[in-house]
């Protein structure tokens, strides 16, 4: 972490300087940059991004009385919690939560049908998957996270509580803020007053009920598997051993899954319940706490369970929907109309929990979105961009769909009794073996981005192969050159909109050397006229402002010179001009740890990867493709934003 760059400041490195003091107000201001409708996961990771930009204006409002107390949706996947770094706050998360580890399966004793036995036990995540563990968390603390980084932010960003969408108009002919919106406050003080603000643009992270997509003419759309299913969060106790595993079971009685939660006491419970008519709704059941809990017992006898507290539970139907499309402009005018309005998480895609991707993938929406709205609102790219959102996040989202409904029709099946698979239902070993092939899936790791605008081809793939064009950058241990500092390499790409260049060095890149591809790099993106450091970063800002470069050598740190480094390595920044002595690193002396083995990449003629701000590969890329990466970034960003 860095910090004192444009003087000493005492107190905590994590608070910002304001960008302007302006005091958080129960009123609405009049015009605004993005309002973001609903303070769930997808809306506040989106407000936590935008919150660190000065120059935009953001504002989200939720229509419940205040913070949450209690989540619903409480899994948290390895590539969240990689998202979670880049918002400073992992090493939270990870010490308050619990970590899921491994995950056993049970079935029905062949012996005693009415009875269930354990049959498997994987590791939860394969080995190097992430640095991350699958953690669980009640979500509420992970929104407290997210309004803390906020608070802390230059524009100190708080949401406005109690304010219901009620409908809003586009007008495509106005150029500044052509959105307008109405909301009903629902205090007591205020309740029935509307209350109606401008937007430049609109985010709908409301929910499957989403007013901001019906306002906008997208629907839902899907089936239903007509199962219902209860979940509940319990403290009890019980004599069945895998109470702090992740577990499937199985049973002649139902189905459940077994998810323990944080502090070491409490677990979840989701428990099949009875299958549903063709238009019957889970609510018509009239399904108690009580039933729920009579349930549980009956899945997994011969073991007791004696429930003493239930602080949260709840019923629903498990069903997949998708909207076609995750904005506002029509595709018949896509030449002439650029979005205005967005919907992220819920309010485009539902799903069942049981592939614990709903919390995680409504955050992955918005995490795409943010850096876009940023890069068009500080006049950074054209409008243009915002296209790939929808684009992007659709198509991955129907595939997680597709997942889920086998996923989750798996679950919910009976489980083989004979297991040769002559009887109906679905043989436990064969359950287990999906999980295990699917796990890469479950843990967030499934996105792979097609090529667009911002995501180029593999025609370079074989430099870097563990770095694969269009997914999530897969970090590895370096050691910090100039102070010998192990870390992980990912770690150093936070959630601030900026561009990353990761130049790994070939065989014979030494700082100096003449046909050093790092020194060639170097220069061509400081003296070039189509550096797109040059082109892209606004006149007065550092040159790392928006492209932040890192060189990455082979071998030892010793080996490494200061003096011998180009200016762009160790630039000066800051009202001081300070040097930057954090951007080079190495592999390190410990075989096991080599990132250059690791992750493919060749060792002779090194390679480039360009990492986009929501830390996916945009670009693998020579050493000396200079006039291909400019053309890249020339594709969609603007000259000399200012």
């Amino acid at each position: 972490m860095q910090f004192h760059l444009n003087g000493f400041k005492p107190g905590s490195p994590e608070v910002a300087d304001a960008a302007r003091v302006v005091a958080h107000t129960d009123t609405l201001p009049d015009k605004v940059d993005v309002l973001i409708v609903g303070c769930g996961p997808a809306g506040l990771t989106l407000a936590a991004q935008l919150s660190v930009f000065p120059h935009i204006r953001t504002c989200i409002v939720d229509q419940k009385e205040g913070p949450l107390q209690m989540g619903q949706a409480d899994g948290i996947a390895c590539r969240t919690m990689e998202m979670f770094e880049a918002f400073n706050f992992s090493e939270r998360v990870l010490k308050e939560a619990c970590w899921i580890n491994e995950v056993t399966f049970w079935k029905p004793d062949a012996a005693k049908p009415g009875s269930i036995v354990r049959h498997g036990r994987v590791q939860d995540t394969e080995d190097g998957l992430s640095e991350f563990p699958h953690v669980v968390l009640n979500q509420a603390r992970v929104h407290d996270f997210y309004l803390d980084f906020m608070r802390k932010a230059p524009t100190r960003l708080e949401p406005h509580y109690a304010r219901s969408f009620v409908d809003l108009e586009v007008d495509p002919s106005a150029s500044e803020h052509p959105v307008t919106v109405r909301l009903e406050r629902t205090d007591a003080a205020h309740a029935g007053q509307i209350e109606t603000l401008k937007a430049r643009y609109v985010v709908g992270c409301d929910g499957a009920r989403s007013g901001v997509r019906k306002a906008i003419g997208r629907q839902l759309v899907g089936d239903s598997a007509n199962h219902a299913w209860g979940v509940m969060d319990m403290l009890c106790v019980t004599d069945f051993p895998d109470i702090r595993h992740k577990v499937a079971v199985q049973s002649a009685n139902g189905n459940l899954l077994v998810i323990p939660r944080e502090g070491g006491y409490l677990v979840r419970f989701y428990v099949e319940m009875d299958k549903l008519g063709q238009a019957e709704r889970v609510a018509s059941r009239g399904i108690t706490l009580d039933t729920l809990i009579a349930a549980a017992q009956r899945i997994l006898h011969p073991y007791t369970l004696d429930v003493k507290e239930v602080p949260w539970w709840s019923v629903y139907e498990i069903g997949q929907r998708i909207c076609d499309q995750y904005d506002d402009a029509p595709e018949a005018e896509a030449d002439t109309r650029q979005p205005r309005v967005f919907i992220a998480g819920d309010a485009c895609h539902t799903h069942s929990p049981k592939a614990g991707q709903g919390m995680n993938f409504s955050m992955q929406d918005t995490f795409n979105l943010g850096w876009k709205l940023a890069a068009v609102l500080s006049n950074q790219c054209a409008p243009e961009l915002l296209r790939t959102y929808s684009q992007e996040r659709q198509v991955v989202a129907q595939e997680l769909i597709d997942f889920d409904r086998e996923w989750a029709a798996m679950f919910s099946d009976r489980p083989q009794q004979d297991g040769n698979g002559q009887s109906e239902g679905v043989d436990p070993e064969a359950f287990q073996k999906y999980f295990e092939q699917h796990g890469r899936f479950t843990a967030g790791m499934g996105t792979h981005y097609r090529p667009s605008i911002i995501c180029g081809e593999d025609t370079h793939q074989h430099l870097a192969t563990g770095f694969v064009v269009g997914t999530r950058f897969h970090s590895a241990p370096v050691l910090r050159a100039f102070d010998a500092r192990p870390m992980e390499l990912g770690h150093v790409a936070k959630a601030d909109g900026r561009w990353r260049l990761y130049a790994f060095a070939g065989a014979r890149d030494l700082p100096g050397h003449a046909d050093s591809g790092i020194d060639a790099l170097c220069r061509f993106l400081a003296e070039s006229s189509d550096s797109p450091l040059l082109k892209h970063t606004p006149a007065g800002q550092d040159l790392d402002a928006v492209f932040d470069l890192r060189a990455i050598f082979q071998g030892s740190n010793r080996a490494l010179h200061l003096e011998a480094m180009p200016s762009l390595l160790c630039p000066s920044k800051g009202r001081y001009g300070l040097k930057d002595y954090e951007k080079v690193f190495c592999s390190g002396t410990r075989a096991d740890q080599n990132i250059f083995d690791l992750r493919g990449i060749d060792k002779v003629q090194g390679a480039l990867v360009v990492v986009r701000p929501d830390q996916y590969i945009a670009q693998v890329l020579p050493l000396d493709a200079h006039a291909e990466l400019a053309s890249f970034f020339a594709g969609f960003m603007r000259v000399k934003a200012t």
